[in-house]
């Protein structure tokens, strides 16, 4: 059976779903990018990315309209050979996976599926999930091949991380194995093939070790403040030409769409019984609330006005999702201060810009460590909360 396009992705206009269009459509594999985001729709199609994303533009400006198509029209999943689903599952208000989300996601889309398609999962999804949406599609007389090949990719830097990072697949079978294969071998030239219980558990494992490393420096950073100690004193004498300790983060907020949400999910495959988890959960969500009460230790936030520096969750980056710099902003809404935030990648009409930020504000906490940061004139009579370091 020959098909209108090699690829589909379900939610293709994302973080993920786009950057892996781009680097299929690239390799000249016809790829349809369906999503209900009818601004991020237009902005592809006039050639003008949704978001940051180093090495994109040119791609999408060579192969818009050519090998690479966005639509908002659900049909097109039935012309398609393989269709790459990139949302996971999500968890719920008690921090529980929640696969009824995603079970409800795919009856919609249930009856533009045949058998000679082969379904991909993408994002990070609940172990398990890969072989109940297997039997849910076999209990609607669908043959469907089904593959779990998640992405590991850094929001900013997907393009390059695609071709060089190893692509883990884990198919029902060694024939949907190798069509997974073939097609992930255009754009990536090592595969590891695992178990779909495997899969899934790499996948949480990578996202859970980063949280809990995070974590530790975290945890660090505040035992050496509420000692009056100069943490990164302690820190750049450990990590010194000292190979043991290379890996050994620096401070900070710990955020974004997957590391928490995943530790959470890994804690409830555990029955709950994820201590190391859900302290590293603690120290992380904790720490917004740290800065602040040792701030109010020193000197009083009463009419004073607070600036945030930088509302993103990583640097260099327009990504705002799960940012604890929100988390921040949110915790001093309920001081009696009067509250500016800035970032020069978010757009927000609330924002003022960093110079008027500076200008104006008693306190500056930096929310993101954006590299142009580092070079800013900041007056030394204002109040700087920088748990990055970046200012040294």
């Amino acid at each position: 059976m020959s098909f209108k396009y090699d690829v589909c992705i379900i939610g293709g206009l994302g973080h993920v779903g786009l950057p892996l269009g781009l680097s299929f459509a690239n390799k000249n594999l016809k790829t349809i990018l369906y999503d209900i985001n009818k601004d991020a729709i237009e902005m592809v199609k006039n050639r003008v990315m949704p978001f940051m994303e180093r090495g994109a533009d040119k791609i999408l400006n060579k192969t818009i309209d050519n090998t690479l198509f966005v639509t908002d029209d659900r049909e097109v999943i039935k012309d398609s050979k393989f269709i790459i689903i990139v949302i996971g599952t999500p968890v719920d208000e008690h921090l529980s996976p929640n696969f009824v989300l995603f079970r409800d996601f795919l009856s919609r889309f249930i009856k533009l599926f045949s058998d000679n398609q082969h379904i991909i999962l993408r994002s990070t999804v609940y172990p398990g999930t890969t072989e109940k949406i297997i039997d849910y599609l076999r209990k609607n007389n669908l043959k469907t091949r089904v593959s779990f090949c998640p992405e590991r990719i850094a929001q900013g830097y997907a393009i390059s991380e695609i071709s060089c990072l190893p692509q883990i697949i884990s198919s029902e079978d060694d024939e949907s194995f190798s069509e997974a294969s073939n097609l992930f071998k255009a754009i990536t030239s090592e595969i590891i093939r695992l178990s779909f219980m495997e899969a899934e558990l790499a996948k949480l494992f990578t996202n859970v070790y980063r949280y809990i490393k995070f974590s530790i420096a975290n945890q660090f950073y505040q035992i050496a403040t509420q000692n009056g100690l100069d943490f990164y004193k302690i820190y750049k004498a450990i990590v010194y030409n000292y190979p043991r300790a290379k890996d050994f983060p620096k401070a900070g907020f710990t955020a974004g769409p997957c590391l928490f949400k995943d530790t959470m999910q890994l804690a409830a495959f555990s029955k709950n019984n994820f201590f190391l988890g859900h302290a590293a959960m603690l120290v992380n969500e904790g720490l917004p609330y740290f800065l602040v009460e040792q701030l109010k230790q020193r000197l009083s936030l009463e009419n004073k006005v607070v600036g945030i520096l930088g509302m993103a969750f990583k640097p260099d980056s327009d990504d705002k999702r799960e940012s604890l710099a929100y988390k921040l902003k949110h915790i001093l809404e309920f001081e009696n201060c009067t509250l500016l935030c800035s970032d020069p990648y978010i757009k927000d009409n609330r924002f003022v810009t960093e110079e008027d930020l500076i200008k104006n504000c008693d306190i500056i906490f930096i929310g993101c460590p954006h590299k142009r940061y580092a070079s800013l004139n900041i007056p030394s009579d204002k109040t700087v909360i920088d748990v990055w370091n970046m200012r040294e």
